[in-house]
Order: structure tokens, then C-alpha cells, then sequence
């Protein structure tokens, strides 16, 4: 489905977000596809700073900031709060880097997720903590460079999987985005905007200072995280219904590592190590992609 952006923006044009930030278009986005009516709660984070320091805001919307941990139960409390006053009209969205995702906020989000709370909480991904120093995350990916994993300690383990984490929670909806595909971005928010309960976004946010690029690849290198298949765009319903949206041409991982300077150290060998972990990744994706189309077709079939 085919949607033109709205008109009316709700990020103003003054942020203090670097130059190519990623997270910046993308709450561009989540903006336009939710509308006025949104509450943003956002915990310590980039975003913290991007939205202006007080009294001034780059949001045409409120913001309720919060501490590191909790931006899901704060923004689960704001929407009861509103729902208490008889306002159900408001959708009150979550906006937290992956600092406070995948470690601190985790076990706040968790939570949430697990009573079900009806919030849409959106994780920008930027694979480090880019606002105090550009220090590892568990998002942060294997054999990345970050201030606190220097030479020879590369990081040597593996990027959390948080969509699986929030598909064991059942949650109705849970998609990964990218602001290099606005379409498919859109069409994510739109769908979460019309579901009740915890749904969950995705974002892999391109960092130009945490990762080493200039700051016009921002979109270049987020559309090659997907073209390679690092970062796959697809949605997870109820937990167990997995749908691919955006088909990856299959681009060799170094197209997407030669661009950024926090991989710059990496061999041939070791290139080729995260091509394989790459592949295996998506072999097991399309697997459940598979087996969710099959079960589809199967009961379509009793219903017949």
C-alpha cells in the first residue's frame, strides 16, 4: 500500500541532533505516520538533547523526559493516566536509543510487554552509547570498534536479538524499520497506530560520529544494512506470525563495513566470519517466515 507524507510537520527544523542523524528522520516519520495526537516519553538518551533543552522543544507534540531505565513504565503510566481522565484518542509512544532497550530499560520493557500495556514503544538503534561517548552496548555488533572495546578487544560477541526477546512476550505487534525506507516505515507505524497493546519498533539508526562515516551516507549505509541483509525489514505478530516487506538483494556484508571506520580494522577472514553469521541469521528468519505462510495456508484451509 502506497501512502504520500502528510504535509503538516512535527519535528521542527531547529533540532540540535548531529548532522545525518538518523534518529532525527525517523522520529520525522514516527510523526507524520501517528499525528498530532501523540505523547512522547523519552529517557536519557541522544534524544534527551535533540529535543531541545528546556523551555524549547522541537516537537510539535508534549514530551514527558524520564530517567534511563524506565521509558516503558512511564509511558505505560501516562497512557493510563490519560485513559483514567476518559482521553483514549492519544497514543503515547516511547522513543529510546538501544542503551536504554537492550540493557538498562529491558527489564521495565519487559514488564510492559508482558501485562500487555497499550503504548508503542520505539527503539532508534544506533549500536552504542553515542551520547555520553560512543561506549559498547549489547546492541553494538560483533567485531565492532567503540571507545570501550579498543584494539585487540574488539567486541567479541554478537548483537543482542531484541526482536526475538519481544517475540517470546507475545506482544500483537513487533516490526524493524529503517529511515531509508520511508514506505515501508510509514506503513509500520500506521499498522501500530491501529493495534492495541505493546507493539514494538525496530529502528537501526545510522550514527555518523559513533560510526565513523561522513555524514551524507547516513540513508546510504541504513539502506545497505538491509541490501546486505545485517538489518532485515519484516514484522512479528502475536509472536509467532513472521512476513517479510522489503525484499534484500543479497549485497555483500564488506559494501556496507568498508564505509564506516568502526569496522576499518577488520581482515578478510574476519569479514568473511560475519558474511557466514550474517547468511545463518537469515537462513533461520526465512524459516519462520516460512513457517508462518504455511500455517496461514493451513488454515485458510479449514476454513474451506
Amino acid at each position: 500500500m502506497r501512502y504520500e507524507l502528510p504535509q503538516e510537520e512535527l519535528l521542527y527544523s531547529g533540532h540540535i541532533g548531529c548532522p545525518g542523524c538518523s534518529a532525527s528522520l525517523s522520529m520525522r516519520y514516527a510523526l507524520q505516520a501517528l499525528g498530532k495526537k501523540t505523547m512522547v516519553v523519552i529517557p536519557a538518551c541522544c534524544w534527551s538533547t535533540v529535543a531541545g533543552f528546556f523551555p524549547s522543544s522541537s516537537l510539535k507534540v508534549p514530551i514527558l523526559h524520564t530517567v534511563f531505565e524506565a521509558a516503558a513504565i512511564t509511558a505505560s503510566g501516562v497512557k493510563k493516566g490519560l485513559v483514567a481522565r476518559g482521553i483514549e484518542d492519544v497514543q503515547v509512544m516511547a522513543w529510546a536509543g538501544d542503551g536504554g532497550t537492550f540493557d538498562i530499560g529491558l527489564q521495565a520493557l519487559s514488564g510492559c510487554a508482558e501485562r500487555n500495556d497499550d503504548i508503542i514503544y520505539v527503539c532508534y538503534d544506533n549500536e552504542g552509547y553515542m551520547n555520553t561517548g560512543i561506549q559498547r552496548s549489547s546492541a553494538t555488533p560483533l567485531l565492532s570498534w567503540t571507545t570501550t572495546t579498543p584494539n585487540p578487544a574488539f567486541k567479541d560477541t554478537p548483537k543482542k536479538d531484541i526482536m526475538e526477546i519481544m517475540a517470546a512476550h507475545r506482544i500483537p505487534y513487533a516490526a524493524t524499520a529503517s529511515p531509508a525506507f520511508p514506505e515501508d516505515f510509514l506503513n509500520k507505524m500506521r499498522k501500530a497506530r491501529e493495534t492495541q497493546g505493546l507493539r514494538f519498533i525496530h529502528i537501526l539508526s545510522p550514527c555518523p560520529p559513533g560510526w565513523k562515516f561522513p555524514s551524507e551516507l547516513s540513508v546510504k549505509i541504513a539502506r545497505l544494512a538491509v541490501a546486505t541483509r545485517i538489518f532485515p525489514l519484516y514484522e512479528i505478530e502475536k509472536g509467532r506470525k513472521y512476513t517479510l516487506t522489503v525484499k534484500p538483494q543479497g549485497v555483500p556484508v564488506r559494501e556496507y563495513l568498508k564505509l564506516q571506520g568502526r569496522f576499518g580494522h577488520l581482515s578478510a577472514k574476519e569479514i568473511q566470519a560475519i558474511q557466514a553469521n550474517v547468511e545463518e541469521e537469515w537462513e533461520i528468519l526465512m524459516a519462520k517466515v516460512a513457517t508462518s505462510k504455511a500455517r496461514c495456508k493451513k488454515g485458510l484451509k479449514k476454513e474451506n
